[in-house]
């Protein structure tokens, strides 16, 4: 199942942002060549990053909620989970 997932940042996580954010790029990269993250980006406002966008493709709602419980950005407090939204998505095929 496809996912847009929109996940703001907490006040003040900049810092714990850039701190993790090596193993966040790794994960996700991973997910990436798995076929898992479809595409991924940081939400900016006034040139500063201040979330995050990622539509996703899992095959069961356990394997999502296995790869949020262990994403970085979630494990070190990062995203703000209290106003983290995981939307329903079906994508334009690319061919």
């Amino acid at each position: 199942m496809q996912y847009l997932i929109i996940a703001y940042d907490n006040d003040n996580a900049l810092d714990k942002r850039l701190e993790v954010r090596d193993a966040h790029v790794a994960g996700a990269k991973k997910l990436i060549a798995e076929g898992k993250i479809i595409n991924a980006g940081a939400l900016i406002e006034e040139d500063q990053m201040v979330g995050s966008t990622l539509y996703v493709d899992f095959e069961t709602e356990d394997e999502l909620n296995d790869w949020i419980d262990n994403e970085p950005y979630v494990t070190n407090n990062v995203w703000n989970m209290d106003e983290f939204q995981i939307v329903p998505v079906k994508l334009l095929p690319k061919d």
